[in-house]
């Protein structure tokens, strides 16, 4: 036997939902108005059903499925830039977003992305056996990083992760490593952004940039210096534009 688990997600209406996955490359393959909408997308092996509810409040849903794939980084790369043609830039903040594409501790590469109904959407690719999480590490900025985002991506609190960030940048007398600096300005960035903070986003996005890296350095953190420039992408014209990271 061969067994398909299909998720069936919430939204107010079908037409936001279902223009937002058509720019990201998904084939609307069914779309029901009457007696109750119900709508499929589908994309290669990823398949996608919605239903509609008046009464649906996106900004607190909590709906969400996982996507397992062989080329997370592929499908990241295809769908920021089906985004981007879409909006003119990347949505990183409200709904719809795509967040960044970032390693775990728990042995999985992965990004999130939220829709229009307030579907939260794990795509995710497996580079380790291991799905615990990792013990949070000694060093006082790489604990910081790795329980700030577990705050901010497996418990949904953007807030307590950005008092983490917050206390680890203004340790005394200690100073973060230029890349363990970086990598904590951008996930700042990242929260101020989610949290509607424009000011600390736009303090943290300069810091970020200003950050001066070797080609190594920028190397070993090239997703974080990816995101920066979405952050700033994000922000669009009328917003701080510094140079970018390591120049």
């Amino acid at each position: 036997m061969a067994e398909t688990t299909i998720p069936i997600l919430p939204c107010r209406t079908l037409r936001p939902v279902l223009d937002f996955y058509a720019a990201l490359g998904f084939e609307v393959t069914f779309e029901q108005r009457s007696p109750n909408p119900y709508a499929v997308v589908r994309r290669g092996g990823i398949q996608l059903h919605f239903f509609g509810m008046k009464r649906h409040d996106p900004a607190s849903s909590y709906s969400t499925c996982y996507v397992r794939t062989d080329d997370v980084d592929g499908l990241h790369a295809d769908f920021r830039a089906g985004l981007k043609a879409a909006y003119g830039r990347l949505p990183a903040r409200g709904l719809p977003r795509l967040g960044p594409l970032k390693d775990t501790s728990h042995g999985v590469r992965q990004f999130l992305l939220t829709d229009p109904g307030g579907n939260c959407v794990r795509v995710g690719q497996e580079i380790d056996d291991d799905h615990h999480h990792r013990p949070a590490p000694g060093d006082p900025f790489a604990r910081a990083l790795h329980h700030a985002t577990l705050f901010a991506d497996s418990r949904d609190d953007p807030e307590a992760a950005a008092r983490i960030v917050d206390r680890a940048l203004d340790l005394p007398g200690a100073r973060p490593a230029p890349v363990q600096s970086l990598r904590l300005l951008v996930l700042r960035a990242d929260l101020a952004v989610r949290l509607g903070d424009e000011r600390t986003a736009a303090a943290a996005l300069a810091r970020a940039s200003a950050t001066r890296l070797d080609d190594a350095e920028r190397a070993s953190v090239s997703d974080d210096v990816a995101r920066l420039a979405d952050l700033r992408d994000a922000f669009g014209p009328g917003d701080p534009s510094p140079g970018a990271a390591g120049r």
